[in-house]
């Protein structure tokens, strides 16, 4: 088991900028990717970035390149999103996960934390 915890989220005016920290817990050592996933209300979960634990290869949604920047720091199991020139759009409830094998699976989940953007 993989244990996630978010924080860092809040309320930022469009333009500004924030960043998210999830730390890991537990079989951290079995983690193969984790990455940002984002939900607005009334909308799907959507992905938004992810980035491998041992190689530190990213990869992010079209509709966040050139703003948001995955990054992780594997002494201190912890997985960051920062997020540059903040949109309306971007208000959503972002979490956290981790996929042991395949990028297509993704295993655990943190509890999200709230990101608004005001206009």
């Amino acid at each position: 088991q993989v244990q996630l915890v978010e924080s860092g989220g809040g309320l930022v005016q469009a333009g500004g900028s924030l960043r998210l920290s999830c730390a890991a817990s537990g079989r951290t050592f079995s983690m193969y990717v984790m990455g940002w996933f984002r939900q607005a209300p009334g909308k799907e979960r959507e992905f938004v970035a992810r980035i491998t634990w041992s190689g530190g290869t990213t990869y992010y949604a079209n509709s966040v390149k050139g703003r948001f920047t995955i990054s992780r720091d594997n002494a201190k199991n912890t997985v960051y999103l920062q997020m540059n020139s903040l949109k309306p759009e971007d208000t959503a409830v972002y979490y956290c996960a981790v996929a042991l094998r395949s990028i297509n699976e993704y295993n655990h989940w943190g509890q999200g934390t709230q990101v608004t953007v005001s206009s």
